[in-house]
């Protein structure tokens, strides 16, 4: 009984950090490129350039993430990530036209902090995944929970506080969940890391990393695009938009759990081929979508679908990773997301500003249809179960 406390003790504060942390992180992935330009004066190249480098700086700190996650207790590692993460967030609180640079530093700070948050955090999950199934989808729905609530009270503040007082109040939510980080049960005497086989673990996830990177390019292609759209078509502002994205939003908290049952029933490749049907759906019916009403109901059909890939993903990972390279693994995964990310966003504004809207909801659509293809044959290459199979509990281990 005292370990299944431990255990429960240990799984709620995790969740609760969890939400605390990637709701502030989601939105002002949202915010700070339009505060960038009113607020810093900065032009589209200076702002490019801001969000570009926080990009760069995680996806190259995230394999570094992953060693040190591997060699070190991961409930520190995590809850140093988030004080890191913190710091970076109070720091644009400080930036102003005069002082860019601020917010470029920010930006750098913010990276690492944020590799080494969710790096160790994806990590520790693995380890509970080892005697619960459902671990990576209720990671899933604990972050995107703390994501739309983020949202409704950040925005909703926004006015009051300004964007000065949203920062602080992010940074405060970040140390906040660094501090659940660190009251959680110390890790289990674990066995000795292994210091090789690191390049052999990435190795064998490179099928999955491939379909990552195809499935992430196309979610975070029709995002950037999507807000374009709704900014210069439709003519929203900040809170207007992101009300448009919210239904999605707490969709993607509430299904993960419910799905995970469908995924057991279905197997992994059917539905991962149900979610790339769906995802191109939503990309073929954005391009004729007449209001932005209409848009946000078809945002849920990503929702649903990224409530199917995300635990599926990271479940796999965990599976394909020993207990002493879930770092490994987990920064790997994660620096395939980013840069997928960066594909998507790229290739989204070129094909709005070069063609139209509907092309770019095509080719998204293409791209989307494409990864979600690649992704069941990426688990056969990888011979990976086509059911969750929770990692065999170490011997004497009780859940």
């Amino acid at each position: 009984m005292p370990a299944r406390d431990s255990w429960r003790s240990r799984w709620s504060l995790l969740r609760a950090a969890a939400a605390l942390t990637r709701g502030p992180a989601d939105l002002l992935d949202f915010v700070i490129p339009l505060w960038a330009g009113l607020a810093l004066g900065l032009d589209a190249t200076a702002i490019g350039l801001l969000v570009a480098l926080e990009l760069v700086v995680s996806c190259a700190a995230r394999p570094v993430a992953g060693w040190v996650a591997d060699r070190a207790d991961r409930r520190v590692v995590a809850a140093s990530g988030a004080v890191v993460y913190a710091v970076g967030v109070a720091g644009y609180a400080f930036a102003t036209d005069d002082l860019a640079a601020v917010a470029f530093a920010a930006a750098v700070v913010s990276g690492v902090g944020g590799s080494l948050l969710w790096v160790a955090l994806r990590a520790t999950v693995s380890e509970q995944y080892r005697s619960d199934a459902t671990a990576f989808a209720g990671l899933v729905s604990a972050e995107e929970t703390g994501a739309w609530i983020a949202f409704v009270v950040g925005l909703s503040m926004l006015g009051a506080v300004g964007y000065t007082g949203l920062f602080l109040l992010a940074a405060l939510s970040c140390a906040i969940g660094a501090a659940f980080l660190a009251l959680m049960p110390a890790e289990r005497a674990r066995e000795e890391r292994s210091r090789g086989a690191a390049r052999g673990a990435v190795r064998r996830l490179a099928p999955l990393l491939a379909a990552v990177v195809g499935s992430t390019a196309a979610e975070a292609g029709m995002g950037i695009v999507l807000l374009i759209h709704l900014q210069k078509h439709f003519g929203l502002g900040v809170i207007e938009a992101a009300w448009v994205f919210l239904p999605g939003a707490i969709a993607l908290a509430v299904l993960p759990k419910p799905l995970h049952v469908v995924v057991v029933r279905i197997g992994r490749r059917r539905a991962l081929l149900v979610a790339a049907g769906l995802s191109s759906a939503f990309a073929g019916g954005l391009a004729s979508a007449p209001t932005p009403v209409v848009i946000g109901i078809l945002w849920v059909l990503s929702a649903v679908a990224w409530a199917i890939v995300m635990p599926v993903e990271q479940a796999v990972v965990a599976e394909s990773a020993g207990p002493s390279r879930f770092g490994t693994a987990m920064g790997a995964y994660e620096a395939a997301a980013l840069a997928g990310g960066a594909v998507g966003t790229a290739l989204a504004g070129i094909a709005y500003e070069t063609g139209s809207w509907q092309v770019a909801c095509v080719v998204l659509g293409v791209v989307a249809l494409l990864g979600g293809l690649v992704a069941p044959w990426a688990l056969r290459k990888m011979d990976a179960a086509d059911r969750p199979v929770p990692l065999v509990a170490e011997a004497g281990e009780t859940p």
